[in-house]
């Protein structure tokens, strides 16, 4: 995995320019841009003459008063390898670049899922990999409240078996598809980070129409330490901060001071399994303080000895108690929670559990296996996994910021693309390929607004006009459910097919190559094919079908509705049997399943138990059941539907 660096309220510090300095974007092995004019930008000394040689041909540049220079080499065809001299006090060589197709790869884990990191599915991809036209450059996770110049990275790697391992598995069969299609070599720039929203990757100035947001990256540059000078306080500013912090959460909290004890009478908290996210109980749309109590019975041989909690992560947040006394706490969903009780507050017969849990956003509660989830003392094994009495405290709009997860957390406004987008600003790129959403669903009406502004901002900067933008569509996932219902992830799969409306983009539907208990589905093959598809078409002008059945209109035809739709290739197909996935409703806008036949190139939908249908779903939920509208090139039907009623996250 990447190594995190973390960098606040600071513009990257050039050292002393006495010699040419360039981004870490550049390297020996790098892939540029084909036919057009590619940026090459560093620092020097003020007025220090640069000169960049290239294909035989010496480019000039001056340094400003900061030092930052920038020149642009002519517009070549792909090809190489070739060598970039640039000189000034010093000279720098690049060797082996090549001339292709450059794409920027970006999201969250399930870009950042590597080929190592899928249980050996594709060993023998890996041990075939060996191609010097394949090329990616990691970016090292970053966060930052302004933009900075440069980024981290190893550098450039060709694919091959010992590189190939830690590539990004979606970015390398999206490459690989291009590779042999293409026959030129291919760049993949990749900058993500598991778990984080859109709107960290956007420019404060492409969240303009997101007030929310820069209200909240204004609250975070407030709180941001500044340093300590000689003869002040003890404390540092961040410990001041996080003290201050602690106070105000406990003000908000109902169960300060309460909830944690072994008296509490609790016949009005509900029960919910552990370890377990509880987006799958009635907090799917909660995030804040919720409080966890369970109680165990220690034998009395046991008493009196020290006892180890193991909690597994916990998301985001918690303070732990046993029997009223706080025993530890952690910030970061991401970290096991391992908390030793003293001997002299485990008691015979029953003690209590109490974490307090602080969800900030997304999954909330203690995650992963049931096995590992336990107390030991004295040799005895305790289970903790099961049922857990639970209250809600406080809702997360209630709650100050954490200043210490501020710094570390990358899901705020504008801190990935400061970090890890602007230093690549304008490394000439042909376009963006992006897999995200995951950590969005809650707020899935707002992605409407969300995901183009990302693209309109990125495009902005880039100042190389509408490139193309590639994405998929969230993948099924989470348990079925046996009747119609409404969904976060539906409402998000909808945002994503509604930006398909902006110039150049292309969408890959990833509705049937889902896991229903692993966000991370192990078949990133046929998503990487997918782009690819719709690469070729949209950004190369291949003729060629790049996309499953998209509605396209809708007419109510007496106790029927007929669709229509795009992309139908050589004809509609039903995969594996009839139709299925169909809601219908009428004005009641109660949803029942449906009949459905193609007829032509449409579809036709029904049911009996409505005699009057306005409105039809398909394959509108968490992980749809059955849904198997394909056209002919056995590309699936993204889910959509034909009203317009509120969903779950209008408003949020």
């Amino acid at each position: 995995m990447k190594r995190t660096f973390v960098i606040l309220l600071v513009c990257l510090v050039q050292p002393v320019l006495a010699n040419v300095k360039l981004p870490a974007i550049f390297g020996d092995g790098m892939v540029m841009q084909r036919n057009v004019k590619n940026a090459v930008w560093g620092w020097a000394d003020a007025g220090e003459q640069v000169a960049a040689t290239w294909l035989g041909k010496t480019y000039a540049a001056t340094p400003d008063n900061t030092g930052k220079w920038m020149l642009h080499l002519d517009a070549a065809p792909a090809g190489g390898p070739h060598t970039l001299t640039i000189a000034g006090k010093n000279q720098i060589q690049f060797k082996d670049v090549l001339l292709g197709e450059v794409w920027l790869c970006s999201g969250q884990s399930n870009m950042e899922w590597r080929m190592n990191m899928l249980n050996g599915t594709y060993d023998a991809d890996v041990a075939a990999s060996a191609n010097p036209n394949i090329r990616l450059i990691e970016i090292s996770d970053a966060t930052s409240l302004t933009p900075l110049t440069d980024v981290k990275t190893s550098g450039w790697k060709p694919a091959n078996p010992d590189n190939t391992p830690a590539f990004s598995a979606v970015a390398y069969f999206f490459a690989r598809e291009l590779n042999q299609k293409l026959n030129v070599p291919i760049g993949l720039v990749s900058a993500e980070w598991g778990g984080t929203v859109a709107q960290a990757w956007v420019s404060t100035e492409g969240l303009r129409a997101f007030p929310h947001y820069l209200r909240e990256h204004e609250q975070m540059k407030a709180q941001a330490p500044a340093s300590n000078g000689p003869g002040k306080s003890k404390l540092q500013p961040m410990e001041k901060l996080y003290a201050e912090y602690l106070k105000k959460m406990d003000a908000a909290d109902a169960g300060t001071g309460k909830w944690m004890l072994p008296t509490l009478e609790t016949a009005d908290w509900q029960s919910m399994s552990q370890p377990n996210d509880w987006q799958e109980t009635d907090l799917k749309d909660t995030d804040g303080l919720v409080w966890l109590r369970k109680e165990i019975t220690v034998e009395k041989k046991d008493a009196g000895k020290d006892l180890v909690l193991y909690l597994n992560s916990i998301d985001d947040n918690d303070v732990t108690y046993f029997n009223g006394v706080q025993v530890g706490t952690t910030d970061g969903y991401n970290v096991a929670r391992k908390y030793t009780v003293k001997g002299k507050l485990v008691k015979p017969g029953r003690n209590v559990i109490a974490i307090r849990v602080q969800d900030t956003g997304g999954p909330g509660g203690i995650l992963g296996k049931a096995g590992d989830l336990k107390a030991e003392t004295n040799g005895t094994v305790i289970p903790l996994a099961g049922a857990w009495q639970y209250k809600l405290s406080a809702a997360a709009k209630d709650l100050p910021l954490n200043p210490r997860q501020n710094q570390s957390s990358p899901n705020h406004p504008a801190l990935l693309y400061n970090a890890m987008i602007a230093p690549l600003v304008p490394y000439g790129i042909k376009g963006a390929i992006w897999y995200q959403g995951e950590s969005n669903a809650g707020q899935a009406y707002e992605y409407r607004q969300l995901l183009p502004a990302l693209i309109a901002d990125w495009r902005n900067h880039w100042q190389t006009g509408e490139f193309p933008f590639l994405f998929v569509q969230l993948a099924n996932f989470m348990a079925t459910n046996p009747q119609p219902v409404e969904s976060e992830w539906a409402e998000l799969r909808e945002a994503q097919s509604m930006t398909l409306g902006l110039p150049i983009t292309g969408m890959a539907c990833a509705i049937d190559i889902g896991e229903a208990g692993d966000i991370h589905p192990k078949n990133k093959l046929d998503v990487g094919k997918r782009l690819s598809y719709a690469a070729r078409k949209i950004a190369y002008g291949e003729d060629l079908v790049h996309s499953g059945p998209m509605h396209l209109s809708h007419t109510v035809e007496g106790s029927r509705i007929r669709i229509d739709f795009s992309n139908i290739g050589t004809g509609l197909e039903a995969k594996n049997g009839e139709l299925k996935g169909f809601a219908i409703a009428g004005e009641d806008k109660k949803f029942v399943w449906a009949n459905a036949k193609i007829e032509g190139n449409t579809v036709v939908v029904w049911s009996d138990a409505v005699a009057k249908p306005v409105a039809v779903r398909y394959a509108w939920a968490n992980n749809p059941e059955g849904c198997n509208l394909y056209n002919k090139e056995n590309l699936p039907a993204p889910p959509f539907r034909t009203d317009t009623w509120p969903g779950l996250t209008v408003g949020k």
